[in-house]
């Protein structure tokens, strides 16, 4: 079962994360999800397990318990949804301009 974390203290590592979960069972995998510029903790992750029972138990005792100083929140992740985007904002549209010098251009005011 794959859990979502979140509320996760920015200081907190993998490892750390790892065990806290490690206390109801095996871990198959702990990740913090990172900023992709500043490679800084987004307050947010996941833990892999491999038995469902055991991820129950840590879904249970998990749920507002406390890691490093904060309270965390642990429920099981949804599978990702895709949506309509083309990676510019979720398909919001974009605004592009002719890549032309500006100058006397025949498109002026077709945007």
């Amino acid at each position: 079962m794959n859990i979502y974390v979140s509320n996760i203290p920015y200081q907190t590592t993998e490892d750390e994360l790892r065990d806290a979960f490690a206390a109801f069972g095996n871990v198959s995998s702990a990740r913090i999800i990172k900023d992709k510029l500043t490679g800084k903790s987004r307050g947010f992750g996941f833990v892999e397990m491999g038995n469902d029972d055991e991820a129950r138990a840590a879904l249970e005792g998990m749920n507002g318990a406390e890691l490093t100083g904060r309270k965390i929140n642990a429920r099981e992740a949804r599978p990702r949804e895709e949506g309509p985007g083309g990676g510019n904002g979720g398909g919001q549209g974009g605004f592009r301009r002719d890549s032309r010098p500006n100058t006397q251009s025949t498109n002026r005011g077709t945007y």
